[in-house]
């Protein structure tokens, strides 16, 4: 039996501003924005490629804005993915290369490069470099 995580909620303070950082700036699909009356308000939003998506919105949960750590994206090119997130805007860090690779072939970042950045609402995020799964 597969186990698929399908929808992860970022509590945010802001639903537009939520929405427009993670579809203009991280270039997120807009899966559904749905307005259920005054006090519910559910945008959902997919990474390109992922079976993963987020959701943002209003009355969804009793988290506190910006509390979320540790969601994490992989790209099979960190170098392009930081450069295209600096080029959108984001706040992002240098490539940091956590641990030692023991297998440094093809790329010496497989596995243990990341970048790190934050929401507006400070929500903490990992981009980490697998180009391919063995």
């Amino acid at each position: 039996m597969n186990w698929t995580l399908e929808v992860v909620i970022v509590p945010v303070s802001d639903v537009d501003r939520a929405k427009a950082f993670y579809a203009e700036r991280l270039g997120f699909t807009v899966d559904h924005d749905t307005k259920i009356g005054d006090d519910v308000h559910v945008v959902q939003l997919t990474p390109p490629g992922s079976g993963c998506s987020i959701v943002v919105g209003k009355g969804l949960t009793d988290m506190a804005p910006g509390s979320l750590r540790g969601l994490q994206l992989v790209v099979s090119d960190l170098h392009a993915a930081r450069a295209q997130l600096v080029e959108r805007g984001v706040e992002v860090s240098e490539i940091q290369v956590l641990g030692e690779n023991p297998n440094p072939a093809p790329d010496p970042l497989d596995n243990v490069g990341f970048v790190f950045f934050n929401d507006p609402d400070g929500n903490s995020w990992a981009v980490q470099q697998i180009s391919a799964r063995g």
